[in-house]
């Protein structure tokens, strides 16, 4: 079994957050919210609004009217005339609410607060994951960054201690590991020599709002590294069978497999993995991977085997990346960056996806060089597509927005049902259900 990567890059909470003075915050022009006293009656309510300039929009539950201000005044002048008039208990503005997403202010690759913004489209923008509005809905739910949950990361190993030739990249949380394997070396120090696994894990648990670095999705859960990828991308069948038995043992709720078998092998030639696979959907473990990276119709396993979450990568244009395996099998699709695929072929096809579109890649904190020297760097493939998508499956579990204890199939369904949509209508083979979308999976 050969890894292929590729190196070369809704619905938030709103608060009404207007303090007394109008001039400081923002209202709905021309409209004004009003309230009059209980034994008012309908020929005094007439005669104030003929006398303020104002007339009735609506009413509000309670009782309330929502009034248009119609002869011209300024707000201030129409509050204060309806505020004079004895029939009215109160008057005010009709105070904008505005988006309480979580903003952190980690800079990326830039020297301000936020900077990660300009980085990571991926997390934030048209054709993102949703992730502020995510984050602040698992904040809302008392879970924030999927708190509680363990994520298993079935890779190269991970950037995660301090241990001999090994650190621990300075963006990742030290104490938000649990106990992982090496089935590379046969020890309990599953470090990552390659790269890969710390650049995934970062996706999902990069430290957030730490002032440093980019962010993850995911940033509240614990990782248990796996390492079945030796220092060159490689790793054997029966290890990565034996990884997801161990993850489904020691209590993962999610594992992630950025990995793929070469698309020619059926389940017939990975039976082991297959059982494994099974044992831990058995087990209540989501399992997630990658498409593949190959640029043709058909899935690689494992993401191929039934009980696993298969995910295509997308490019900054909402577009299937040039080299995603797509076709029969694939639930969804999540950012990897790239190029965009030449589809011009298909009726359907929107004209924005042009492989001429610039190539944004996902840039995680990740070691480079060496293991002891770490950077921000991008990569694309579906194998850093995956990491999204496993994120949002923890946060859905941490939150609990579909029950205490979801199993597999539940946690499936609900990812494919809040995807939006792209391509023809409907699920379809190049985008599956759509682009992953993380607010929306969150939202009660």
């Amino acid at each position: 079994m050969r890894l292929r990567c590729i190196l070369t890059a809704a619905a938030a909470a709103c608060a009404v957050t207007g303090p007394a003075a109008v001039a400081d915050a923002a209202v709905a022009p021309g409209k004004v919210i009003v309230r009059y006293h209980s034994d008012t009656t309908h020929a005094e309510r007439v005669i104030v609004q003929r006398r303020t300039g104002t007339s009735t929009l609506s009413r509000l539950p309670g009782g309330t009217r929502e009034l248009e201000i119609a002869d011209g005044d300024g707000l201030h002048q129409t509050l204060a005339e309806l505020r004079r008039h004895r029939s009215v208990a109160y008057a005010v503005p009709d105070y904008v609410a505005h988006s309480a997403d979580f903003i952190p202010n980690d800079p990326g690759k830039l020297s301000v607060a936020g900077g990660w913004r300009q980085l990571q489209w991926n997390f934030i923008g048209e054709n993102s994951v949703n992730a502020p509005a995510a984050w602040d809905l698992a904040r809302q739910a008392r879970a924030p960054g999927g708190r509680g949950v363990v994520v298993a990361v079935l890779d190269s190993g991970v950037a995660y201690e301090n241990y001999r030739r090994f650190r621990r990249a300075p963006d990742l949380y030290a104490s938000r590991f649990v106990r992982g394997y090496d089935w590379v070396d046969r020890d309990r120090h599953p470090d990552d020599e390659e790269s890969h696994g710390t650049h995934v894990t970062g996706t999902i648990a990069q430290k957030t709002n730490n002032k440093f670095g980019v962010t993850g999705l995911a940033y509240g859960v614990k990782i248990m590294p796996l390492r079945v990828l030796d220092r060159d991308g490689n790793g054997n069948g029966s290890d990565i069978a034996r990884a997801i038995r161990y993850a489904a043992r020691h209590g993962a709720d999610v594992v992630n497999m950025s990995v793929e078998f070469n698309t020619s092998e059926t389940a017939r030639d990975i039976p082991d993995v297959i059982s494994a696979i099974r044992y831990a959907s058995r087990k209540g473990v989501v399992l997630v991977a990658a498409s593949g990276n190959e640029g043709i119709s058909k899935v690689a396993y494992p993401a191929r085997a039934s009980g696993v979450i298969s995910v295509g990568a997308t490019t900054a244009s909402g577009c299937l990346a040039d080299y995603s395996n797509a076709g029969r099998g694939l639930d969804v699709v999540a950012p990897g960056g790239g190029e965009d695929a030449p589809l011009s072929g298909n009726p359907w096809d929107d004209t924005h996806c042009d492989p001429d579109n610039p190539d944004k890649r996902i840039f995680q904190e990740t070691l480079w060089g060496n293991t002891k020297h770490f950077r921000l760097v991008g990569f694309e493939g579906t194998s850093f597509a995956t990491p999204h998508v496993s994120a949002i499956a923890a946060l859905i579990i941490a939150t609990k927005v579909i029950g205490r204890h979801p199993t597999p199939s539940a946690v499936r369904a609900r990812i494919i049902a809040t995807a939006r949509d792209i391509g023809p209508p409907g699920y379809d083979s190049h985008y599956g259900a759509g682009i992953v979308d993380a607010a929306a999976a969150l939202t009660p």
